[in-house]
């Protein structure tokens, strides 16, 4: 959707919306750096993020120690704290791998994640912990990526940075139930589920999994997501196929109070805005 399209749709539904809020649920509003403006200051993302509405950014991972540093000094000064870091290793090298070399690589990539963590103040790493694929099976993803994990958990543990494992298209962790179990094999409060509302469209419907993996779930991804008659397309928040008063049910049904981040494509300060509106929209129940 264009942009213009987008702001004008928004402000034709704000009153309907509006009418319908019940209590605002007690979750934090998080922003991906990566949405904010790349022609600005590093300082001036955090400010325009909390400008615009929301209370903490997720940031991925950044190995240079000097940007981080500057990322750190930035949210200080705007008052934005970082509460989560997106590993960005997993995908390209993931620990569920035969080649220990990919592992490799995988572990020094979560591990940067969680430095990063430690510096930052964040309470949580994303991590998708293992891809299906052609070389891989269900069962060898599976128990490759719990024995590299539970190597890790002592180091996150000392941090006090939680892993929180995530589902995406990996063709892994195709239910909520085999979620479930996989989180609860690890008999660690520092390996938790981080659960993204759009992404399981394909799987089920994301109530039904935040009812199954209830306090299992640190961190919450907010995208829609359209999945009518084997079309699929990613749409602006409360556009597409989810039910999003259910949702908000859900989620004050386990008394979830984390952080729930929008992850979306970027934009300017105007759009920035109006997703923010939408993102309350959807805590409030509307």
């Amino acid at each position: 959707m264009e942009r213009r399209e987008f702001l004008t749709a928004a402000a034709a539904a704000s009153a309907a919306a509006a009418q319908t809020q019940g209590t605002r649920l007690p979750i934090k509003k998080g922003i991906l750096y990566g949405m904010l403006p790349k022609n600005i200051s590093v300082y001036d993302r955090f400010k325009m993020a909390k400008d615009v509405g929301f209370d903490e950014m997720e940031v991925g991972t950044v190995t240079d120690e000097k940007e981080a540093e500057e990322i750190k000094r930035a949210s200080d000064a705007a008052q934005v704290p970082i509460h989560s870091v997106m590993n960005m290793a997993h995908w390209k090298y993931p620990l569920s791998s035969s080649d220990w070399t990919v592992v490799a690589e995988s572990v020094k990539g979560l591990r940067a994640s969680l430095r990063n963590a430690q510096l930052w103040g964040a309470g949580a790493v994303l991590l998708v912990p293992a891809v299906v694929n052609p070389q891989t099976s269900y069962k060898d993803a599976w128990l490759r990526s719990q024995k590299e994990i539970r190597k890790l958990l002592p180091e996150a543990a000392k941090m006090k940075v939680v892993i929180a494992v995530e589902d995406v298209w990996n063709k892994f962790l195709l239910s909520p139930l085999e979620f479930a179990r996989y989180v609860d094999e690890f008999k660690s409060p520092w390996l938790r589920a981080y659960f993204d509302v759009g992404n399981i469209v394909f799987y089920g419907y994301p109530q039904d999994w935040i009812r199954t993996l209830g306090k299992r779930i640190v961190k919450v991804h907010l995208k829609d997501f359209k999945y009518e008659k084997g079309r699929t397309e990613w749409t602006p928040l409360r556009e597409g196929s989810i039910d999003w008063q259910e949702v908000y049910r859900a989620l004050k049904e386990i008394g979830f109070q984390g952080t729930a981040t929008v992850e979306l494509p970027g934009g300017d300060e105007a759009y920035l805005k109006e997703v923010s509106r939408r993102v309350d929209l959807i805590l409030s129940g509307a």
